[in-house]
């Protein structure tokens, strides 16, 4: 805890020195960080009321009235009639306040394409992934958006080392669920069937939140058979309904591309996932024990029959 701490303050500092926060004349405008970010939420919102901002904000109410105040002074907005409480009547931007809202967003547009120019596409993407979750994982508001695509050149490797990591930390299973993981994307790699076999991300945030694969098991057990591998989501973007997307995903390409059964292998200690199983049709049709993981643990196979 400690080193996560001191971590973020480091951050903090860092990011406020970077972007000039604590400047009396926030990007060499006559107007401060707090200041900025009102006139933003202004411009961006549809004749809000001074409630509304204070709490999208999280700002105190007093110090958000005296700085709409200012902004009338200035001659930056107008307040609508339609009562007598101030609080309640809606906020316009006026033109010379729509003009200091164009120079701070140019400016704050150019200042922050100065920095990721110096960064190359992948460094970018890294970015953006770092930045959302960083978001999911420290605001505690619902976010429910996600989207799901087909694995790119990376994503394998991503998925092996997130998984096995996850349930070292969840379950203990160490080295011995790494090994699996690892044999498991190396040869959906080297064997990949293009047409029958897929393997899907979810993204939230920009950041990897999960991942589904199905792989083509003829021969073994019958030329229609397919198998759901490799199923997880990432903690901070759990209740969206990820799973339940990307099996129904899995599922959906099994039909279309002609399979008669798809299997899975999971365990008893993974309750989310099964019920996500289970509601999409999959039924247990054997379990046993093993030690595959360094430790004794309810293997169970499920299938799913796409015929019946």
């Amino acid at each position: 805890m400690e080193d996560a701490i001191a971590a973020v303050r480091e951050f903090n500092r860092f990011y406020t020195r970077l972007i000039g926060a604590l400047d009396d004349r926030f990007l060499g405008a006559d107007l401060t960080l707090p200041e900025a970010r009102l006139i933003f939420e202004i411009a961006s919102s549809d004749r809000p009321v001074a409630a509304e901002l204070q709490a999208r904000l999280g700002m105190d109410a007093g110090f958000v009235s005296r700085l709409l105040r200012r902004f009338e002074t200035r001659r930056w907005i107008v307040r609508e009639h339609g009562g007598a409480d101030a609080r309640r009547r809606p906020i316009v931007l006026t033109d010379e306040g729509r003009g200091m809202f164009d120079l701070i967003n140019q400016r704050q547009r150019a200042l922050v394409t100065t920095m990721l120019e110096r960064l190359a596409p992948g460094q970018q993407r890294d970015l953006i992934a770092a930045l959302g979750t960083t978001t999911a994982m420290l605001d505690p508001a619902p976010r429910k958006g996600f989207a799901i695509r087909t694995f790119r050149v990376g994503d394998l490797a991503m998925i092996a080392a997130r998984q096995s990591i996850l349930y070292d930390e969840m379950h203990g299973w160490g080295r011995g669920l790494e090994l699996v993981e690892s044999e498991y994307t190396t040869q959906f790699l080297r064997q990949f069937k293009p047409g029958r076999e897929q393997c899907w991300i979810a993204e939230a945030e920009g950041a990897m939140a999960g991942s589904v694969m199905l792989t083509d098991e003829s021969g073994n057990g019958g030329d229609g058979l397919g198998r759901l591998r490799l199923m997880y989501v990432e903690p901070f973007a759990r209740g969206r309904g990820i799973g339940d997307a990307l099996v129904g995903t899995c599922v959906a390409f099994a039909r279309e591309v002609g399979y008669d059964t798809v299997t899975l292998w999971t365990h008893a200690v993974l309750t989310s996932a099964r019920r996500i199983y289970a509601g999409h049709g999959f039924q247990i049709v054997a379990t046993e024990m093993h030690e595959e993981f360094g430790k004794p643990e309810l293997g169970e196979t499920w299938r799913l029959d796409l015929k019946a």
